[in-house]
């Protein structure tokens, strides 16, 4: 029998290695700039063309490479950082694989310019799919120069992998962000098709957090720290009142490299536990210094994932640093004895008035007898259409309509008619401030009104999506809303979306957009405009790489949370009679988007039974 086992050509071995080190140009950044910090720089430049695909040059002024230190870094497990085992478990390095620039090469083109400061001429080194296509002596600036063209040239599979170019220019920017926050103490420059975005100086952490995130993050940092035997944790933690949506602004750094732990997450969390609305993150970023024997980076490729020796005692460390903080700045909130429960503005409050018309024929001495049977504390007799003693934060009908100028236009808005769904309009009513009862040829009908009014709205969002004409309400006084460069450039990818949704907006400045009009839900919803814009961009950043990722219906969906009726909200007859004559226009009216049911039908053959 013939052997069959042989080794692999360089070429191809690179190749293979490449597809785990090289997942797109994020993966090329990320190795380039912990490279460039690893030369000892001072400045760092990042030029990125059309998302990475055809360009990626990052500029640094540190050490540099001879010549023959230059053609051997493109060799496999060739490096500088390390040179025995007993190294590895004294990493301070961002490298030491040895894998990186040669994965680059095997499938890009890559131009290389270095010299070191004892040099008079650096080397000029060309590389194509791992084949040497020049190397000479040529006059260069000290440090190193490196030209990624074409990624994935020769991988077309990997290269129609790529999503769009703001989608990838999101993750570069990621990678770029967390080796800026790394290195406080290097200037760094960011240029996407030769604009500028990020222009970041030599400074301290709170600058450099106020470089990346903006100006307005200087009042929203709390400082954090803890120093022990085991571990020295520093850093800034946001305060509660200014938690996002959206994730991004987490950032966890064991001895100065970026980590990814869903553990330490938790902690950070759990500190802020009680203190945060539902579903927001809050801002941190967090250095863990730490003994390299007792942690190991050598975990994944990535080397964003490290395993501690002591994972619980770095828990409790970092959520004790964290309480700490929070409480040491006054941010945890205080009892304020002071407060009148019994005055809250902004709520119309709704009474129970026996001299209504729907009263005016009863008798006064009977109806207060009827009260004692069907009251209590629960529901007064004749409250069918409000009931007065739920307690909760409840809009009056007046709430429910949109204004515009002098006209008012009810919250559905289309009128009621005659609908071969109601045989009595006279005997509607709300039950509870939840349901609507309702008179039907059969029996009677329950109605769930949050329930109808989710199916409502969402097919009205649906059909704004894909015909693009939704609706704008213009607000009297626009909002300026501030977005991380992230999400700033994922805006784009959603714009079409967010106008056929009625949102009226302009780019002002650099992360700042002018909001001047909103879906007419939302009028009276407009101080949780900034909020909806980071959900739907959050929910498109997490749901865009699944494999069924329906935009359009994840959007009306989202929607439906800032703009449904809540529950135990008082409407008034006609706004109950337009909510059952647009649910049955639907095309789905048995069901919320869901999967609960919007109504229930009592016909005579169950209501006999029930009274046996």
């Amino acid at each position: 029998m013939r052997n069959i086992i042989r080794l692999l050509p360089d070429s191809l071995a690179n190749q293979i290695a490449a597809g785990e080190v090289v997942q797109r140009p994020a993966s090329v950044v990320k190795e380039l700039l912990e490279n460039a910090v690893d030369a000892g720089s001072q400045q760092v430049q990042l030029i990125v063309k059309d998302g990475g695909r055809t360009l990626i040059q990052v500029i640094d002024d540190g050490t540099g490479m001879s010549e023959t230190d230059a053609r051997l870094s493109f060799e496999r497990h060739a490096t500088s950082k390390i040179s025995h085992v007993d190294d590895l478990f004294q990493l301070r390095t961002m490298g030491f694989r040895g894998e990186a620039l040669a994965s680059i090469a095997a499938v890009a083109h890559v131009e290389l310019r270095t010299r070191t400061a004892h040099d008079e001429l650096g080397t000029l080194l060309i590389i194509e799919g791992s084949q040497i296509v020049r190397q000479e002596a040529s006059s260069t600036a000290k440090g190193a120069n490196f030209l990624v063209k074409n990624l994935f040239y020769n991988v077309p599979a990997r290269r129609n992998f790529l999503k769009s170019v703001s989608v990838e220019l999101k993750h570069i920017t990621d990678e770029f962000q967390r080796v800026a926050l790394a290195n406080p103490h290097i200037g760094f420059s960011f240029y996407h098709n030769d604009s500028e975005l990020y222009n970041l100086k030599k400074g301290n952490l709170a600058s450099r957090i106020t470089g990346i995130l903006g100006k307005v993050y200087q009042e929203r940092l709390v400082t954090c720290g803890e120093e022990t035997t085991l571990v020295r944790l520093h850093g800034f933690i946001g305060r509660p009142e200014y938690a996002k949506k959206t994730r991004g602004e987490q950032f966890f750094f064991a001895n100065n490299r970026f980590i990814k732990h869903p553990y330490l997450h938790n902690a950070v969390m759990t500190a802020y536990e009680n203190l945060l609305p539902a579903d927001s993150f809050p801002l941190y970023v967090l250095f863990l210094d730490i003994d390299p024997q007792k942690i190991d980076v050598n975990v994944h490729p990535t080397k964003t994932e490290v395993k501690f020796e002591d994972e619980r005692v770095v828990y409790a460390i970092t959520q004790a640093a964290v309480r700490q903080a929070l409480g040491t700045h006054h941010v945890t909130p205080a009892i304020d004895f002071g407060y009148d429960v019994n005055f809250i503005t902004g709520r119309t409050p709704l009474t129970y008035n026996p001299d209504d018309e729907i009263f005016a024929k009863k008798d006064k001495s009977n109806l207060r007898n009827w009260e004692k049977l069907y009251g209590g504390e629960d529901l007064p007799f004749g409250a069918g259409f409000i009931d007065e003693d739920v307690d909760s934060d409840i809009p009056s009908p007046k709430t429910l309509t949109l204004s515009s100028g002098a006209n008012e236009k009810p919250i559905f808005e289309k009128p009621f008619g005659k609908g071969e769904n109601i045989e009595n309009q006279g005997l509607t009513f709300q039950l509870h401030r939840r349901y609507l009862v309702s008179q039907v040829k059969s029996g009677m009908m329950l109605i769930d009104q949050q329930a109808a009014h989710e199916r409502i709205l969402y097919e009205k969002f649906l059909t704004s999506l894909n015909r693009q004409n939704g609706n704008s309400q213009q607000l009297l006084f626009p909002q300026t809303l501030f977005l991380s460069t992230t999400d700033f450039t994922l805006l784009s990818d959603i714009e079409s979306e967010m106008k056929a949704l009625g949102f009226s907006y302009e780019l002002s400045s650099k992360n700042t957009i002018t909001i001047k009009g909103v879906p007419p839900e939302m009028i009276n919803q407009s101080e949780k405009v900034q909020e909806l814009v980071e959900s739907l961009i959050e929910q498109y950043k997490t749901q865009k790489a699944t494999r069924n990722f329906q935009q359009k219906e994840y959007m009306a969906k989202l929607m439906l949370r800032y703009t449904v009726m809540r529950k135990n909200t008082a409407l008034d007859l006609l706004e109950m009679k337009a909510l059952i004559e647009q649910l049955f226009a639907c095309q789905n009216p048995n069901y919320t988007p869901d999967g609960k049911k919007t109504f229930l039908l009592l016909d005579f053959d169950s209501l006999e039974k029930m009274f046996g």
